[in-house]
C-alpha cells in the first residue's frame, strides 16, 4: 500500500504519465461520469426512471440504482428499507422500478476483479465542483492512497482541502468512485460514510488483490 504525499511525481502526475500498470488495469474498468441534466431533475427527479436491488458484495450488502444513462447510486446498507428511503430522498419523485437490469449487474462485477467489466457509466446529480472532486477520485488507482490535500492540488484549489472533504462525503457511489482511496495527511484513516472499519477493510482487500 502506498500513500502518495505532496512530492514530485504526484500520484496523479505518474497515472497521467506512465499510464497504469497492466495489473492495475486488469482491476480497473473505464468509468465515465454523465452529469444529469436540469430537466431530469425537475421536481424532484419526476422525469427519471429508476430501477434498483440489493446484492452482496465482499464488504456488506449493497443496494444499487440505475437509470437508462447508467449507475446513479451505490451504497452499503444494514436495512434495506432505510437502504431505499435515503436513495428515495435524493429523487422524491421519481418512478421506482425494483428489479435487476443489465446496467446493475455490469457495475457489480467491479467487486470481482477477475471478471472486471470493461467500462461503466455513471449518471450523477452533483454541484459541478462535487463532479470535479467525484473525477479526480476516479484517477487514484487502486492500491494507492491520496489526501485531502494532494486532490485539492491537484484540481488547482490547494486551500480547498476541507471543500474537498465535503465534496468526497457527498459521493453517492460506493467503492465505484473510490473515496475510500482517500485518507488524512497524517496517515490516520479518516471519515467514511459507510464506516471507517469497513474503509479500512476495503484498503486492505484492494492491496491484498494486487
Amino acid at each position: 500500500m502506498q500513500l502518495i504525499k505532496s512530492k514530485q511525481p504526484t500520484l496523479f502526475d505518474a497515472a497521467n504519465q506512465k499510464g497504469l500498470s497492466e495489473t492495475n488495469r486488469l482491476y480497473q474498468p473505464v468509468i465515465r461520469i454523465e452529469p444529469m441534466t436540469l430537466d431530469e431533475l425537475e421536481n424532484g427527479g419526476a422525469n427519471l426512471s429508476i430501477s434498483y436491488s440489493f446484492a452482496e458484495s465482499p464488504f456488506g450488502e449493497v443496494i444499487i440504482a440505475s437509470t437508462q444513462k447508467g449507475i446513479c447510486y451505490l451504497a452499503f446498507l444494514d436495512d434495506e428499507e432505510e437502504g431505499f428511503a435515503d436513495l428515495r430522498s435524493r429523487f422524491p419523485n421519481a418512478h421506482y422500478n425494483h428489479v435487476v437490469d443489465d446496467i446493475q449487474q455490469n457495475a457489480l462485477l467491479i467487486f470481482q476483479p477477475n471478471l472486471s467489466t470493461t467500462e461503466i457509466i455513471l449518471h450523477l446529480n452533483g454541484t459541478p465542483f462535487q463532479l470535479k472532486i467525484w473525477e479526480t477520485l476516479l484517477k487514484i488507482p487502486m492500491g494507492y492512497l491520496s489526501t485531502y490535500g494532494e486532490i485539492a492540488k491537484e484540481i488547482e484549489s490547494p486551500s480547498a482541502s476541507r471543500a474537498v472533504g465535503t465534496a468526497i462525503g457527498k459521493n453517492p457511489i460506493a467503492f465505484i468512485v473510490p473515496c475510500h482511496r482517500v485518507i488524512q495527511a497524517s496517515g490516520n484513516i479518516g471519515g467514511y460514510m459507510w464506516g471507517s472499519a469497513r474503509k479500512s477493510i476495503i484498503i486492505d482487500w484492494e492491496a491484498a488483490k494486487l
